[in-house]
């Protein structure tokens, strides 16, 4: 199907799935035919099938919505991780009014990040699956926001086929760290817009450490940030901010380089890694994602995609006990005309003379009959194919069904709705129900026999 990505593919399969286990097993037989027409190994299959029945139930469509919603909820993210980010700038320079102590600056800036940071890589080594609220509150904003109530098994079928190679690590990881990357930088945006435009002095104060113990911390944080070009204050400007607030221009700009540096380094630069390493982990994650064959789900359909025929290697062009679509044809298989009956009365006389060029299919009365004729006609779909159908019956939803499908397995289809037995009229009413029924399936019908469009292609 085209617009989908691998993974939309692999996640629409998982949510069949989920699906069929919540709610009982649907209604397949076509989907499961055109499986087997595609062709390829079982996963592939499974793949056809379920995109068939996603795009036959609005699943597929359910799954627009959802990643909608996804978009929407991670733009609610990213503007929050911006207002955090400008927060955070906010909080650790104050209103320039008093001096700035560094120390609790620099804690405003990254304290709650390297908790977040710390808790992020604990969460991700031992339990290794959602492991961040962040994460969580994406999925649930999302479903939210798709307001689907065809999107129930999406955002489930997407974390049990992302655990199945422990990609939500990689995935929420990425989202997580984003997330922090976006807001440190909006802080050091904002800082910078702050030290531009205002005038802060630095202190630092202590009651029972010593001024060497600040020394000796503020040298060994502002190393990495110096060879980068930022300035780190010396000895002097360390000793007279823990007296007062300096007055020197120069001491003002050595701190203000010093916190930039600081938050870039040990902030800014770590999530990005981060980031970057969780996206690389997810991309190469990606191409492994497929079926488990082991599930119930996937293992009972072994049979009905791959038959034992195929599967040892047997692909006979026409199975016995079949109707033959081309008895007196050799052309190719997609030529030929074909007659069938759908739940006709056994006191009718069938079929009727046919020309030599038109097959009779028989008359469909059971499952197995159906099943077998639908198998036929996707392997070799006839040009045309004229369905007799009894219009003392009324068309229910089952019948409807079946002309629909067999009428998608031919060039061109035609209802022939049967005259009444002698001496029986025909159901006004019923009648006009078959034309109405016909005429939104977008099927031609008549009360003649099309035989002459059967043998020629026109009348």
């Amino acid at each position: 199907m085209t617009g989908l990505t691998d993974l939309d593919k692999r996640w629409l399969t998982e949510a069949v799935r989920l699906r069929e286990e919540h709610a009982g097993p649907l209604e397949d037989q076509e989907a499961n035919r055109r499986a087997r027409q595609l062709g390829g190994d079982l996963p592939a299959r499974i793949e056809h099938r379920a995109l068939w029945l996603a795009e036959r139930d609005g699943l597929r469509s359910a799954l627009g919505r959802w990643k909608h919603g996804a978009r929407l909820a991670l733009l609610v993210l990213l503007v929050l991780a911006v207002l955090s980010g400008a927060g955070l700038a906010f909080a650790a320079l104050g209103d320039g009014q008093r001096p700035v102590n560094v120390f609790w600056a620099l804690g405003s800036l990254l304290g709650l990040n390297l908790l977040m940071l710390l808790s992020w890589a604990l969460s991700t080594s031992l339990a290794g699956e959602q492991g961040a609220s962040l994460g969580r509150l994406w999925l649930w904003l999302s479903e939210k926001l798709a307001r689907d109530a065809q999107a129930v098994h999406l955002a489930p079928a997407l974390v049990v086929l992302l655990q199945r190679q422990r990609l939500n690590r990689w995935l929420l990881g990425l989202l997580v760290n984003s997330l922090w990357l976006l807001a440190l930088s909006t802080a050091l945006v904002v800082l910078l817009m702050l030290l531009a435009t205002r005038r802060y002095g630095f202190v630092w104060e202590t009651t029972i450490l010593s001024a060497d113990t600040f020394i000796g911390l503020t040298q060994a944080l502002g190393a990495l940030p110096s060879l980068l070009g930022f300035s780190v204050p010396d000895v002097a400007m360390i000793r007279a901010s823990g007296d007062s607030q300096p007055a020197l221009e120069l001491a003002r700009q050595a701190w203000a380089g010093w916190l930039l540096g600081v938050l870039l380094v040990f902030g800014i630069v770590p999530r990005l890694v981060l980031a970057a390493l969780c996206a690389w982990r997810w991309r190469e994650g990606r191409k492994r994602l497929g079926p488990d064959l082991n599930l119930p789900g996937y293992s009972q359909l072994r049979d009905a995609l791959m038959p034992s025929s195929e599967r040892l290697g047997v692909n006979d062009a026409e199975p016995e006990n079949m109707p033959q679509v081309q008895r007196t044809r050799s052309d190719e298989p997609s030529e030929g005309a074909l007659l069938v009956g759908l739940e006709l009365d056994p006191q009718r006389n069938w079929p009727p003379a046919l020309p030599a060029a038109v097959s009779n299919a028989g008359i469909l009365d059971s499952r197995e009959s159906r099943n077998k004729l639908l198998e036929q006609l996707s392997r070799f779909p006839p040009a045309r194919l004229a369905i007799a159908c009894d219009p003392r019956r009324s068309p229910d939803r089952g019948s409807l069904a079946l002309l629909s499908e067999l009428a998608r397995n031919a060039g061109a289809t035609r209802i022939w709705l049967m005259q009444a037995p002698p001496g029986e009229a025909l159901d006004a009413e019923r009648l006009g129900d078959w034309h109405q029924a016909l005429e939104k399936l977008d099927l031609t019908y008549a009360d003649t026999a099309p035989l002459s469009w059967l043998e020629h292609g026109h009348d």
